[in-house]
């Protein structure tokens, strides 16, 4: 019995110890794989870094390679530029009218009754003074009624003489005396009639001018109040332009004006404003401006003709085309090549542009005037600039590319000889 006991404890200790063998043998196999897998996680990691790295480096190699394709196959527009020199540019208001004569009369009858025409003085076209005798009318009658006005009149003289006489030695009433007085001044008011009624079958110039128009001939029978001649001084010719109120402040009598007559092939006719209406008309916002004109003979009442009223000059402006503006809402750009430089070009005769925003100070037809942002002898676009942008690369055509290939020919002709030379 003690040594099956003994048997047990012995077998109980060994095996304890082959458990604690086993378990220290586990642990350290542990330990060591351990290791291992760190050391395997740290290479594995560094080569994961090193790989990206590499990858990293290729990209932006990848992306210069890229950017520099993307400037060397950047695309050049086309475009025709044009050195800006000084001249004079002048603002102007223009209207269109038609010519009108201030002093023109239509002569009429004023005689009584329907009298013939006995007598034609003047022909159209002729030049006739105030108060010339222009046609008479037949005035027999008229005479004879003078006449006979004449002869009571004189009778009634005679009679008021010797009612005066006998009024004074008061042989007579004194309603005698104021009869004969009443009768000899009716006879006085009869003759003047007479005198005037005779006197209008002659025909006289109510202004001086030329007869325009003649509306009667020999024989025809005139009434009171008929037309018989048209009158018109040329030199009393002007335009009437009716000009809006916003544009007052710009008008003064004595500016310069321009007429455009097309009847005469475009020939220019200079002229001034003569006065300003001192009221604006309510219904249109327009104020009348009367423009006076020297006399011409090729200016005529009637003709339609184009005025520029001149309201600001200046003499030695810049002068920029308006087909080189780029108009983005109520802004004004053009497009200029930059001055000769390190970003001027791309290295193979193509130009740079640059945006500059303008404002306009005066303007004719074709041109603007601008302020600081340009200078004389700047080249701008005036051809290809709607597709532009600040820095766009540009190749020259027209005439400045032509300009320029022969400025460098000359350039580099001594050059290219001596090489050949060499």
């Amino acid at each position: 019995m003690r040594k099956l006991l003994e048997q047990l404890r012995r077998a109980t200790w060994l095996s304890l110890f082959l458990i604690f063998l086993l378990f220290g043998l586990a642990v350290t196999g542990a330990c060591s794989g351990a290791g291992d897998s760190s050391s395997d996680s740290d290479g594995s990691e560094q080569a994961t870094s090193d790989e990206e790295s590499k990858k990293e480096s290729a990209k932006k190699a990848k992306k210069g390679e890229d950017k520099d394709d993307d400037e060397d196959n950047e695309e050049t527009v086309p475009v025709e530029v044009v050195d800006l020199g000084r001249g004079r540019i002048e603002t102007v208001l223009r209207f269109s009218t038609n010519l009108e004569a201030e002093s023109e009369v239509q002569v009429v009858s004023q005689a009584p009754g329907q009298l013939p025409v006995v007598q034609l003085l003047v022909e159209e076209g002729d030049d006739v003074r105030k108060g010339q005798v222009l046609l008479r009318l037949q005035n027999d009658q008229l005479r004879t009624a003078l006449g006979r006005t004449r002869g009571q009149l004189a009778k009634a003289q005679r009679e008021y003489d010797r009612q005066t006489n006998l009024h004074q030695l008061q042989l007579i009433s004194e309603q005698a005396y104021t009869d004969a007085t009443y009768e000899l001044e009716q006879l006085q008011l009869a003759l003047k009639d007479a005198q005037r009624e005779l006197g209008y079958t002659e025909v006289r110039a109510s202004i001086s001018g030329t007869v325009t128009e003649r509306h009667v001939v020999v024989g025809n029978q005139v009434t009171p109040g008929q037309v018989l001649f048209d009158l018109v001084d040329f030199d009393s010719i002007v335009a009437r332009v009716y000009v809006p109120e916003k544009e007052l402040w710009r008008i003064r009598p004595g500016l310069d004006a321009r007429l455009l007559v097309e009847a005469t092939r475009g020939v220019e006719r200079l002229g001034s404003v003569d006065r300003i209406a001192p009221r604006v008309d309510p219904r249109s916002g327009t104020v009348k401006v009367t423009v006076a004109i020297p006399r011409a003979e090729t200016l005529l009442p009637g003709m339609y003709v184009s005025v520029e009223l001149v309201t600001e000059v200046h003499e030695d402006a810049v002068l920029v085309p308006k087909k080189a503006l780029i108009y983005d809402a109520d802004q004004i750009f053009v497009f200029r090549l930059v001055e000769p430089g390190e970003e001027s070009d791309d290295g193979k005769g193509n130009e740079r542009v640059e945006r500059l925003l303008v404002e306009a100070r005066l303007e004719d037809r074709d041109h603007i005037e601008v302020g600081d942002a340009l200078a004389a002898g700047d080249r701008i676009v005036i051809a290809g600039q709607a597709g532009l942008k600040n820095g766009s690369l540009v190749r020259l055509v027209g005439a400045q590319a032509d300009n320029a290939d022969k400025a460098d020919k000359a350039e580099g002709g001594p050059e290219d000889g001596l090489a050949a030379e060499g």
